[in-house]
This record gives C-alpha cells, sequence and structure tokens, in this order.
C-alpha cells in the first residue's frame, strides 16, 4: 500500500500564493528604491541596516551571516563590495583571530540615511497601506511564529557556525 502525496488545503495553497506574491512584488520594488538610490542590493541593505542597528555600528562576519540568512562566503563579498565603497570596514577580532569584525563607516551611515526614506515609502505603500492597524499586529504575530518555526531547523546559511567542539 502506498503513503498518499502530503497535500495543501485550498486556503493554505490560496496563503502559500498570495505569500508569494506579495514577497516578490515587495521585493522587487525595495529592490529597485534601493538600486536607484543607494545603490545597494538587498542583501548590502541588510547589512549596513544590522550594523547601524548595532550599538557600536559592529557584528561579527559570522553574526551578520546567520542574521540576514546568507552564505557565509557570499557574504564576504558583499562585505568587499561595501569595504571597496568605503561603507564598512573589516578587522580581526580582539577576542577570536578566526572571526572577523564588521563596522559601519560614517559613509555607510550616510548611504543608510539617504535609502531609509523611500525604503520606508516603499514598505509602507505596498504593504501595510491595505491593512488594518490590527491587521498589522496578526501579521507581525504570524510571521514572527513562522520565523521561529523555520530557525528552529535554519538551512545551513543560517544556522550557527559549527565549533570543532561540535
Amino acid at each position: 500500500m502506498t503513503t498518499p502525496a502530503p497535500q495543501l488545503t485550498p486556503q493554505e495553497l490560496a496563503a502559500y500564493f498570495a505569500f508569494t506574491e506579495v514577497s516578490s512584488l515587495l521585493r522587487h520594488a525595495v529592490e529597485t528604491q534601493l538600486r536607484e538610490v543607494g545603490k545597494l542590493s538587498y542583501v548590502q541593505f541588510q547589512l549596513l541596516a544590522r550594523l547601524g542597528d548595532a550599538a557600536d555600528g559592529s557584528q561579527r562576519m559570522t553574526d551578520l551571516a546567520d542574521g540576514v540568512v546568507y552564505s557565509r562566503s557570499g557574504l564576504t563579498y558583499q562585505a568587499q563590495l561595501l569595504e571597496g565603497r568605503g561603507l564598512i570596514t573589516r578587522a580581526p577580532s580582539p577576542d577570536d583571530e578566526r572571526s572577523t569584525i564588521v563596522t559601519i563607516t560614517d559613509e555607510g551611515r550616510a548611504v543608510l540615511a539617504a535609502v531609509f526614506p523611500g525604503h520606508i515609502e516603499v514598505v509602507s505603500s505596498m504593504l501595510f497601506a491595505s491593512l488594518e492597524e490590527g491587521d498589522v499586529d496578526t501579521l507581525a504575530r504570524v510571521m514572527t511564529q513562522v520565523s521561529g518555526h523555520l530557525r528552529a531547523n535554519p538551512p545551513r546559511s543560517a544556522a550557527p557556525r559549527r565549533t570543532k567542539k561540535d
């Protein structure tokens, strides 16, 4: 006897298709705005934004990769591009010679300041304009729940780095 293939309910399928459509349309608009105003890719913007939010403007490279769910090698390449533009600096960690510390520069903060108004406008007009206040609370709760579920079994790019002790 064969096991029936897993299926989605019509409601689950509709939710999935709506999610992927919204995600694709929003990401395209955000990426366009970031390229036009800041000459940034989406990942580069995420890096700068995370560094800009950090108390001292710095994070370990591995923490950045885990936070933006991007491969460590891909993130290294993006960091090289940002460093070449003078938007970040990279240096060995004083606490762990195997780690690299990434720090946003004043130029990086200036690029963030230039892209943020348009970025907020795109997100507000495309994502939140059609929602009521209670819908935003629901969306935040649901997406936080899904994110937590996905991070419980992350892809390799989002998994914490294994040490030799593991």
